[in-house]
């Protein structure tokens, strides 16, 4: 079993200790969650896993030929390569010979003519054969067609930012490493691609350590998470929910032995104002061990959950009313004819694929952008809180808590208390100690977690939220959760995180594109599932291939590298397939050596996943010629 593992790791930026004293191991087989509030060194952590950065102290073990993938938050990919070459940018033989193959296939669509080029196909063609390079070539492009990229010889960089993620997740998965690690991998990715992405990691033999917001993924993928708090690193077994139940417990169990503390401080305080004196040995330890007390309870984070059930603005009957909206870019339509009345309380969440115009309607009830026609009415006790995807807009000489405060001193509760700007900070997962940081110390996450609290210390009644998670880390986003819980105003988000739109959104706002927007009322899980259903029941996947003959006379609609992969499809489902039964025939006889029984059932579970790899790359190919 292969072991990665690292001791006494320390990491500092600038003056900021992220973490000392680190020591992990994963094990062969690990799926780790690492989650952590922004800012506390995740993403410093994964790159010194992989080794893109260097750690100020620490010991790393792991077998020589250990491999390692890394999907970083941002890729960052060359200036004209194309997707395939991209995806077998490795230099291991195989990978090698993929790319030089896929290349004369390109060679030999402009020059088809050209003998040499032919030949030299023909030569590659040979060396895939015996270095059996068409079931790892097959398996890239059906996990780039899964994650929604079917077009394989294009140029990288003209691809959106959502298909560059896509592309550069692809590639980890296909080089198959002994430790994948995936930084966000479910950005930009929809509900289908997510859900595909699942059934794989939970299916991958080796070690998988990735840091997500999608506490779906997280619950469904974890066999262990690792919390990054305070310079600690905490392990906890089993899944996101199994971390909730372990974490609350270890925490009851520090706030009882902090409440001993305090018992036994307040006993010490009472003494030493007695006017102890430490004239003898006894009671200079005693003074020792107050002062001791004193450092361990002021250590103490306030934690504590503060109520949120806030006044805020009064909101009047009328909330927003929109009527007949058109918008347009071009010849893209966003708004056709839409109507749509708002009432106190309600909740929506916007969702659909992007550059459908989710964040264009946002703009217009701000105010920031115009419809083309139609009109926007909003009721005159109306007060919009936005929080957008756009860049910050912030004084970062000032310090947190002056930023906060430039917003309001204190907040109010329907009871008449108030709740400071400085236990806001704290309840947003900032220290006490930190209030004085300079806003340019900050990390990219913690800034925009500020830039959300000062939002809601405006004490708006109409909160306009736009992707609040890609931003935000769980701890967060489960306190923006909380708030929202008690949020007795107008909520309209757009959003793709199912669990944050489960939790906040009561009915749906769903852009289809060309400007038709249809509602749902239920949970986004609830509408994706019926969705689902829906494409299912009108696309039925066929599991069987089809007779050769028929597929002869459908080629036209397929490439030249698409074509030659149909032609050969049959032929290897037909030797997967049969390749599966010998190993059933000799599990039937195996006896009791339990060894080789093992070693069958593994070979068995791998050609069943090459054969439904081969099924959906059939069908994908099947499709496209009846197009």
């Amino acid at each position: 079993m292969k072991i990665f593992s690292m001791e006494q790791v320390k990491k500092t930026v600038g003056d900021k200790v992220l973490f000392s004293n680190l020591s992990f191991s994963i094990r062969e087989g690990d799926k780790i969650g690492l989650i952590g509030v922004n800012g506390t060194g995740k993403s410093s952590l994964l790159k010194i896993i992989v080794g893109e950065e260097e750690a100020d102290a620490g010991i790393k073990d792991h077998p020589k030929d250990y491999s390692i993938s890394y999907l970083p938050q941002d890729p960052v990919f060359e200036d004209h390569i194309s997707v395939i070459d991209y995806m077998f940018q490795s230099q291991t033989p195989l990978f090698q010979l993929i790319r030089e193959y896929e290349g004369a296939l390109m060679e030999l669509q402009k020059q088809p003519e050209n003998v040499s080029v032919q030949e030299k196909l023909l030569r590659l063609q040979q060396k895939m054969d015996e270095q059996n390079g068409w079931e790892r070539n097959a398996e890239a492009k059906t996990i780039l067609t899964k994650l929604g990229i079917l077009d394989y010889t294009k140029d990288v960089t003209s691809l959106s930012g959502g298909q560059k993620k896509r592309v550069a997740l692809a590639k980890a998965l296909i080089e198959n490493p002994d430790l994948l690690i995936l930084d966000e991998p479910t950005n930009h990715l929809d509900y289908e691609s997510i859900k595909w992405l699942e059934e794989y990691l939970k299916k991958y033999q080796r070690s998988v350590l990735f840091v997500t917001h999608d506490r779906y993924f997280l619950d469904e993928i974890s066999t262990k998470i690792w919390e990054l708090s305070q310079g600690n690193l905490y392990e906890y077994k089993g899944d996101y929910s199994d971390y909730l139940e372990s974490k609350a417990i270890r925490e009851e169990n520090e706030a009882a032995m902090q409440s001993k503390k305090e018992s036994l401080f307040k006993k010490e305080l009472a003494w030493i104002r007695r006017g102890a004196k430490a004239r003898t040995t006894k009671q200079k330890a005693r003074i020792d061990r107050f002062e001791e007390l004193k450092d361990e309870v002021s250590k103490k984070t306030s934690t504590d959950k503060l109520e949120m059930d806030l006044m805020g603005t009064r909101l009047g009957k009328k909330v927003i009313e929109l009527k007949d909206l058109n918008k347009s870019f071009g010849e893209q339509k966003i708004l056709t004819d839409f109507s749509l009345l708002i009432k106190p309380g309600d909740s929506f969440g916007i969702v659909g694929r992007n550059g459908t115009g989710k964040s264009t309607l946002l703009n217009i009830i701000a105010g920031r952008d115009q419809a083309d026609s139609g009109v926007v009415e909003l009721g005159p006790t109306v007060k919009i809180g936005y929080y957008t995807q756009e860049s910050i807009d912030m004084n970062e000489n000032l310090r947190m808590i002056e930023y906060i405060r430039e917003e309001a001193e204190a907040i109010k509760l329907k009871d008449g208390s108030v709740i400071s700007a400085a236990a806001m900070l704290e309840k947003f997962l900032f220290p006490m100690h930190t209030h004085g940081t300079p806003i340019y110390k900050l990390s990219g996450g913690e800034k925009r977690r500020l830039y959300l609290l000062r939002i809601l210390m405006s004490s708006p009644n109409v909160l306009l939220l736009d992707e609040p998670t890609n931003d935000l880390d769980t701890e967060t986003l489960t306190v923006l959760e909380d708030y929202l819980d008690n949020f007795s105003g107008v909520i309209l988000t757009v959003s793709h995180d199912r669990y944050f739109l489960d939790k906040v959104a009561t009915q749906l706002l769903v852009f289809e594109g060309n400007g038709v927007i249809s509602s749902y009322y239920g949970s986004y899980s609830e509408y994706l599932e019926s969705s689902s259903r829906e494409k299912e029941e009108s696309n039925p996947v066929t599991h069987s291939a089809p007779p050769v003959q028929e597929s002869k006379t459908k080629k036209k609609k397929l490439t030249y590298m698409e074509m030659k992969e149909w032609e050969e499809i049959e032929d290897r489902i037909a030797e997967t397939e049969a390749a599966i039964e010998k190993v059933q025939a000799e599990l039937q006889e195996i006896g009791s050596d339990f060894e080789k029984a093992a070693r069958l059932m593994e070979e068995e579970t791998a050609l069943n996943e090459k054969l439904e790899a081969l099924i959906e790359r059939w069908t994908y190919l099947s499709e496209k010629m009846e197009e």
